[in-house]
């Protein structure tokens, strides 16, 4: 099926509009009409070959929300008009002993990504969600029961949701539990919006303190400016857990000394460059742990997603049309969003 779509030629070059070849449904796939597609950094690393082995033409996204067109004769799990979600993941072996465990994001033979990974019917490339319609085996669908209305806002769920829900499901977080959350982004702003949700004392760590009455608008219980000395050792021994989602280097030992005896720090986002090695003692003295998390397996991700629905929760968005992508990446590497860009794939279309 040719499929409009907006791609990267090079790392050079803007992304423009593409035709793709989208395969014709097997038995056990859903054909998706694109509604809206989330902006992710991953996707801006991707399209500007910032990590190994792109491949080019590059078509990212994978925070997608959108109606299903067809599906193959053995599909069960929806219908033709069903509301969907396709997130990082559209394939993995199945058998291993990750995906046997719901792990998909941790398959022993490698997921096969929405975006730059080799596809079903030996492909060289996998194409993502900057595009009007897609293609998915029916295990890698999610279900969408929030009201149509925020579809656009449920869209960043996708990756920013379950990349912040896997690890405070992991970790056991809830009532009774004191969790911190450090960065206020696109991650961070999910986080915190989870660990309210499901019952934590919610602290959030920011370098800006023009950002308090964000997070506490977000649902944060306090706020900490991680720069002030004195805030951070009101609060020393004292976290169950930290979700740490900034991406770039910075001092770890400042939040390990936060945690009480056997709490653990989970980081979700890569740096550039590695962060500074953390010092031992804090770890020997208090049996913490320091940890890490990527995205979520299927099973997961629609427990998550099925949790916002029940809870009202969905992200913080700013929508854009896809011929603003380039100025929505100049502006996200500048942080000037709150706290998610949203593609409206109405405007692709158009085109």
């Amino acid at each position: 099926m040719l499929t409009k779509a907006y791609a990267a030629q090079s790392p050079t070059s803007a992304l423009a509009p593409h035709t793709i070849d989208r395969r014709e449904p097997g038995l056990h796939d859903v054909a998706i009409e694109i509604l809206f597609c989330g902006v992710c950094h991953s996707d801006l690393h991707t399209v500007r070959g910032e990590w190994p082995g792109v491949l080019y033409p590059s078509v990212v996204g994978h925070e997608i929300v959108g109606r299903v067109t067809a599906v193959g004769s053995e599909v069960s799990k929806v219908g033709i008009g069903s509301l969907v979600g396709v997130g990082c993941i559209v394939d993995s072996c199945q058998t291993c002993a990750a995906c046997a465990r719901d792990l998909e994001q941790y398959c022993e033979n490698g997921f096969i990504g929405t975006y730059n990974g080799s596809s079903l019917g030996g492909t060289v490339n996998t194409y993502g969600g900057y595009s009007t319609a897609i293609v998915v085996d029916e295990h890698f669908v999610l279900k969408i029961a929030h009201e149509e209305k925020d579809l656009a806002a449920v869209a960043p769920l996708l990756c920013a949701g379950i990349t912040t829900w896997s690890p405070l499901r992991h970790w056991n977080v809830g009532p009774g539990k004191k969790v911190g959350v450090v960065g206020i982004g696109g991650l961070g702003h999910m986080g915190i919006k989870l660990a309210h949700a499901l019952g934590a004392h919610v602290v959030a760590f920011t370098t800006s303190p023009s950002k308090g009455e964000n997070a506490l608008a977000l649902g944060a219980d306090e706020v900490v400016v991680s720069t002030d000395e004195e805030q951070m050792r009101s609060h020393a021994a004292s976290f169950d857990f930290i979700l740490n989602t900034v991406a770039a280097s910075h001092d770890l030992d400042a939040f390990m000394s936060l945690l009480a005896l056997d709490g653990t720090m989970t980081v979700v986002g890569v740096p550039a460059s590695p962060h500074p090695s953390p010092s031992v003692a804090p770890f020997i003295f208090k049996r913490r742990a320091l940890a890490g998390s990527v995205i979520g397996g299927i099973a997961e991700t629609q427990e998550m997603l099925d949790f916002c629905a029940e809870h009202g929760i969905t992200a913080d968005i700013e929508t854009i049309a896809m011929q603003d992508i380039e100025k929505a990446f100049a502006r996200m590497v500048k942080s000037d969003v709150k706290y998610r860009f949203v593609i409206d794939m109405a405007t692709l279309n158009a085109d």
